[in-house]
């Protein structure tokens, strides 16, 4: 990748998605693959002022320590994930992967065991986040393994990548101030309502949004984003869904999740691949069959499905939907060690009506 476009994209990552300040202390995360964009973002971080701190990761450490270590090793917190969570002022993550299915030997209750040891420190950077305390955001630097994944050759694939973060356009930022204002009109639009219903196929779905706040995701924390997202009335979800894309994680694919509510939970649940895994991280904690985040996908520069949830969930004409953790900027109070969003395309025979009234139709907004 040409230096000009990794510059651009250092850019709006420091001074777009995340605004770095004078004296700020700036974690930089990623993968040694991102070596090049890591690099570019140092040099930015540096150019405005901030103290960079560079934190890169080797490729298959983390499954090294959840095939052999203890529980005790587990459930360590070590004390530079104590420093990102609770003391940096700004986190900038770029994943890079070399390889998705570096966790697929893993025991699921390995990684809940992680998972929930992990639990009190993602709430504080949680708090923190909703309360200002902190500004982060996440990219991907596009590599081989995640170019296959999408089932595209890595050149094609790092095109995309370009495309989605808007990075195409001779102004970047001045692209996503225009989806904000877009964003802005939606969320104006549902704002005081009460209750959203989803009908499509194998889709009948209602859920309250009373009292909610909807956030606009413009860029800043997800880079790229494209979405607005709020936190369901905890108890209100009722009726059944079919995700019309499988979940990717932990080097795991669950597809063709079903899942049915009844007042809030999550009261049945298969899939066709991968269900014994859904069901254990379903049962992870009591938060974890409560959904924490609704959202639709509004970024129509991503149309297709690559397996990888940073893309995938801001598809326009999409809703995802996730389990778990909830983000307490939206009013949302449900707790969880997992935050799991899944899918529904609704650009074939989907509809969202709010308050009786439409709002969405085959992945079009009609307000």
């Amino acid at each position: 990748m040409a230096d000009p476009r990794l510059e651009k994209w250092a850019k709006a990552l420091t001074g777009y998605s995340v605004e770095v300040q004078p004296g700020q202390t700036v974690a930089i995360n990623g993968g040694i693959a991102a070596a090049p964009l890591l690099r570019e973002v140092y040099r930015e971080v540096i150019a405005r002022g901030g103290n960079p701190v560079l934190l890169p990761s080797l490729d298959g450490v983390q499954r090294e320590l959840l095939l052999n270590g203890s529980d005790d090793q587990l459930a360590f917190i070590s004390p530079v994930e104590r420093f990102v969570r609770e003391q940096a002022d700004v986190v900038i993550n770029v994943m890079a992967e070399t390889n998705t299915k570096r966790l697929s030997a893993v025991a699921p209750e390995r990684q809940a065991t992680f998972q929930k040891a992990r639990r009190p420190l993602f709430e504080t950077f949680m708090e923190r986040a909703a309360s200002n305390a902190l500004d982060w955001t996440l990219t991907l630097y596009p590599t081989d393994a995640y170019a296959q994944d999408a089932e595209m050759d890595t050149e094609e694939y790092t095109g995309f990548v370009l495309a989605a973060c808007k990075l195409d356009r001779d102004d970047p930022v001045a692209a996503w101030l225009e989806l904000k204002a877009e964003q802005q009109r939606l969320i104006d639009w549902l704002d005081g309502k009460r209750e959203v219903h989803l009908t499509g196929p194998e889709i009948d779905l209602t859920l309250s949004i009373e009292g909610r706040t909807w956030i606009n995701s413009d860029g800043k924390r997800n880079f790229p984003s494209g979405e607005i997202f709020t936190g369901p009335v905890e108890t209100s979800v009722n009726g059944t869904v079919r995700f019309s894309f499988p979940v990717v994680t932990a080097g795991r694919e669950i597809q063709d999740i079903r899942l049915r509510f009844e007042n809030g939970k999550v009261v049945d649940a298969t899939a066709a691949r991968n269900e014994d895994f859904l069901i254990q991280t379903l049962d992870t904690d009591e938060g974890a069959r409560f959904l924490g985040e609704f959202a639709f996908g509004t970024n129509f520069d991503i149309s297709r499905f690559t397996k990888n949830i940073l893309f995938d969930e801001k598809i326009g004409g999409t809703v995802h939907m996730a389990v778990g953790l909830g983000y307490p900027e939206t009013g949302s109070v449900n707790k969880s060690a997992v935050h799991w969003d899944m899918i529904c395309d609704l650009r074939e025979g989907g509809q969202v009506d709010v308050d009786g009234q439409p709002f969405m139709r085959d992945g079009a907004f009609v307000i």
